[in-house]
């Protein structure tokens, strides 16, 4: 093409006598006025009215005879030595078409100003670039489809973009069928430009051919074997704004699973859409399907999580038979709201059975930590009518984690309470956890007397028990190591320690059991300030300086809830 261009160019202001006509272009020659001074036969094949002495405007497209008088105009008006100088490189091509082709035409001068239109076909390259292109603009609309529906994760939301899309660029209008049992018909209808409409219709699918089978996840019919004049009223949007001309339904296949059917639909005074048109239709479709499968997915997952996650948060504490519990609970990770501390509070069976305090920290951290805490916090529940002996409950719970295929070990402090005559008198036992702090009236901070093995590490558990008692006002602090390890202060670095810990403790004289946790887990997130840390759980047991009839402490069993 180069080449030609150059010798097209190189024959400006030269004598072109009679070499043209043999040329396998299309050559037409024509004066300043327009008229017609000559043609090659392969332009008389592609212009069979132009003749000579023939106007130039009757005879081929306007896009070359139009071209033809702007050049003319500029030739009179500024001669030929100066319309050549300012287009060194020549005056440029023109593009159009002529006998269902597609040409370049390109001007050159005779010497009595007339002008040689020599055309190239460029019908090839023009459907190549036009194909490229419209591939290019399908590979964006698909993109915008995957981002477009995964952006809110919400199944509604999903359908509602894909009948946009859809009608924005595919159709006059889309409709949006989820899958359905029975004759009941949910469907989102949206028109190119306009609102999105959901309803419900009584209609029966098998009404429109490949309906049904789109729905249930079957190959789609083509566009060709479907009427339009058929198509229900139930089907066409109310804003659609003219007959039906053309029809495509595909399903909208998910992973495994059909999630529904896409129905466009053009107008009569629209092409109708084309074989290629269905392909790419088929295949908005399936991107369509598989993110709405995804979204779906998502939101099953999600609701699972969350009936899980109720099951594994630490439980809401509160007075029990005339003794005052309070928990606090921080997870490691800013997400997260589960991970490997716990706590739970199991009340006897009335005021006269104690009540069997649980707080205990899984190795690591996260959601595998949490499973594993969901494990020994449904294993102690099978064991609370052994709660009155803790070292066998230790014991049966440690044989349960070395035979599992858990790798992790767990620490834990058992705590029983019972209110006799004032005072609540505990039995303390540690398995590999920091031992109580005991808070007593006058500010004095005792450390419990037990200590024991971990849980889930020996086949056999050694543990002490420790007996106190805890006077009005005095209150027992369980609490794991994410507390004392927890890392800040001025240099962000050093531990908050057990001192800390003791000397928080002790400001704390005389405040119910809630108060108190909420200082210790106020002053060590303070400590901690923006940096990493574990999980934090702390239990405050307290005897009350007066009696407190508790309604919904009588005859509960189980992990006590709120």
């Amino acid at each position: 093409m180069e080449t030609f261009k150059g010798a097209v160019a190189g024959q400006h202001g030269a004598g072109l006598g009679t070499a043209w006509h043999a040329a396998p272009y299309p050559v037409l020659v024509a004066d300043t006025s327009g008229a017609v001074l000559d043609l090659n036969r392969a332009a008389t094949l592609l212009f069979p009215r132009a003749t000579c002495g023939a106007w130039l405007h009757e005879t081929v497209p306007a896009w070359l005879a139009d071209t033809h008088r702007r050049l003319t105009e500029l030739l009179r008006a500024e001669g030929r030595a100066a319309l050549l100088a300012s287009h060194r490189d020549g005056v440029r091509p023109v593009y159009g078409h002529a006998g269902g082709r597609s040409f370049e035409a390109y001007p050159t001068f005779g010497e009595e100003d007339e002008v040689v239109w020599w055309l190239v076909e460029d019908t090839g390259r023009r459907l190549a670039e036009e194909a490229l292109k419209t591939e290019q603009q399908r590979a964006l609309l698909l993109s915008e489809v995957s981002n477009a529906l995964l952006a809110s994760m919400n199944a509604e939301r999903c359908m509602t973009v894909t009948a946009q899309l859809a009608a924005r660029h595919l159709a006059d209008a889309a409709v949006v069928i989820p899958s359905a049992t029975g004759h009941r018909l949910s469907m989102i209808t949206s028109s190119a430009g306009g609102a999105v409409v959901r309803r419900a219709v009584d209609a029966d699918p098998a009404q429109v051919p490949g309906l049904g089978e789109a729905l249930e996840g079957l190959p789609p019919v083509s566009g060709r074997w479907i009427d339009p004049a058929a198509v229900p009223d139930w089907l066409v949007p109310g804003a659609f704004g003219g007959p039906v001309g053309s029809v495509v339904v595909t399903p909208l296949p998910g992973h495994g699973v059909p999630t529904g059917a896409l129905v466009l639909l053009r107008r009569t005074d629209r092409p109708a859409f084309s074989e290629s048109e269905e392909g790419f239709a088929r295949l908005f479709a399936a991107r369509a399907g598989a993110a709405w499968s995804v979204v779906r997915l998502y939101a099953e997952q999600a609701s699972i999580t969350a009936t899980l996650m109720r099951e594994l948060l630490p439980p809401t504490l509160r007075r029990v038979h005339d003794v005052d519990f309070a928990g606090g609970y921080r997870p490691s990770g800013q997400g997260a709201r589960v991970g490997g501390d716990f706590y739970d509070v199991h009340p006897g069976s009335d005021e006269r059975q104690e009540t069997f305090v649980v707080l205990g920290d899984v190795c690591g951290k996260g959601l595998d930590a949490a499973v594993l805490t969901g494990k020994i916090r449904n294993t102690l529940q099978a064991l609370l009518p052994m709660a009155d002996d803790h070292h066998r409950v230790l014991s049966l719970l440690n044989g349960a984690l070395v035979n599992s295929h858990h790798t992790r070990f767990a620490t834990l402090v058992l705590a029983s309470a019972l209110r006799t005559e004032g005072q609540v008198r505990l039995r303390l036992t540690c398995a590999g956890h920091p031992a109580p702090l005991v808070l007593r009236t006058d500010g004095t901070v005792e450390e419990a007397d037990t200590h024991g093995t971990l849980v889930g590490v020996l086949p056999e558990i050694q543990a002490r028990t420790a007996r106190v008692v805890l006077a009005p006002g005095e209150t027992c602090l369980m609490y794991t190591d994410g507390i004392t390890e927890a890392r800040g202060g001025p240099l962000g670095g050093a531990m908050f320690g057990e001192q800390r810990l003791e000397n928080a403790l002790s400001a704390c004289v005389g405040m119910p059991a809630q108060a108190v946790v909420e200082r210790i887990q106020m002053l060590a997130t303070q400590w901690i300030g923006q940096g990493r840390h574990d999980d934090m759980a702390v239990v405050a047991i307290t005897a009350p300086r007066t009696p407190h009839a508790d309604p919904a402490s009588g005859h509960s069993s189980g992990r006590y809830r709120t």
